[in-house]
């Protein structure tokens, strides 16, 4: 037997769907699942640049879906074209600063759309259609967002917060198969998504300062994302992993 075959660590073998895999954390986690040994299917909706990130992916026999998950028709295609999995890693979502005196319909039908219907819908069509293979792994990437309510972001962070309670519920319906179900919330990431809420009037200066290690890189979520589709994880399931720097420990002692 392979050393690669012995590693818990290792994706060799696996098919991996990554949405969301056009830009930023996405981006970085279907080149480090590739890196891994992971197959890949990869959505998004920019074709150029997700063809960008699928010439970064290492190995062969992976696909692209151009698609926005917001879509039924798309999302249907997605389930659809993307094989029978291994792993499910939804990256994809937005983020609008916006007070919450000034929130309306349309801006939560939007979040909510991106960032808790998608995962949701997404999910439960591969679960249906038995895309999911048995010992699979589903990995919702949600945010600190949901723990420390960053100002002019209640959508975003209420979005976020739904889908942790969704996780624990899913996680036992499908236990028999032997699929786990868990949530990684990542604090603040050095992405284009960070970068436009600065550009918007995001001031994350005071918030970094409490953050021990700093700001984070796509690379630092996407390894914890090689850990939860991997068989090192099989034991993990119905939970989340907080990933920001040590970020949030101070605000829970000094709330």
């Amino acid at each position: 037997m392979s050393t690669t075959a012995q590693d818990p660590f290792s994706l060799e073998g696996k098919r991996v769907l990554v949405t969301g895999a056009s830009s930023g954390i996405g981006r970085q986690i279907a080149i480090s699942c590739a890196q891994a040994g992971a197959q890949l299917a990869i959505t998004g909706r920019s074709r150029e640049r997700l063809e960008a990130t699928a010439a970064e992916l290492p190995g062969q026999g992976h696909t692209q879906i151009v698609a926005d998950l917001t879509q039924s028709a798309d999302m249907e295609r997605v389930v659809a074209e993307a094989g029978v999995l291994n792993g499910v890693a939804h990256a994809a979502g937005i983020s609008r600063l916006v007070p919450f005196r000034m929130l309306n319909q349309t801006h939560l039908d939007d979040i909510f759309a991106s960032n808790t219907y998608a995962p949701m819908l997404l999910t439960k069509g591969l679960l249906a259609k038995k895309r999911i293979a048995p010992s699979g792994s589903v990995l919702w990437i949600a945010s600190i967002a949901s723990h420390v309510g960053p100002v002019a972001s209640a959508t975003y962070a209420a979005s976020k917060a739904a889908l942790l309670g969704a996780m624990r519920s899913l996680g036992r319906e499908i236990s028999k198969q032997g699929i786990r179900v868990n949530c990684i919330a990542p604090g603040y990431v050095r992405t284009p998504l960070l970068d436009g809420l600065q550009g918007s009037g995001g001031n994350m200066g005071d918030l970094l300062e409490l953050a021990p290690l700093g700001l984070g890189e796509p690379e630092d979520v996407a390894n914890a994302t090689v850990f939860y589709l991997s068989d090192a994880s099989r034991w993990i399931t119905r939970t989340y992993f907080v990933l920001d720097g040590g970020l949030t420990i101070p605000m829970d002692i000094y709330a």
